[in-house]
């Protein structure tokens, strides 16, 4: 993960486990898909300013979307 200010790590941590919760998966996996996938560093965390103005359930919705463009299957 890319350096990132205690309140990008903490919109970081708040995606991961919220999108866990919404996936119905494990912390860890989601984890691993975002930061296997540079969901996390070239997304997440590189548009944070953007992001963590929206409403959960859009996020969850946008990032799924990401991934899904990128190929993975959830």
């Amino acid at each position: 993960m890319k350096n990132c200010n205690k309140k990008e790590l903490e919109f970081t941590v708040f995606i991961i486990n919220k999108l866990s919760d919404y996936l119905k998966k494990p912390v860890s996996e989601v984890y691993n898909i975002l930061k296997d996938t540079n969901i996390l560093d070239e997304y997440i965390i590189e548009c944070y300013d953007v992001l963590h103005t929206l409403g959960s359930e859009y996020l969850m919705e946008d990032i799924i979307e990401v991934l899904e463009k990128r190929g993975i299957k959830l």
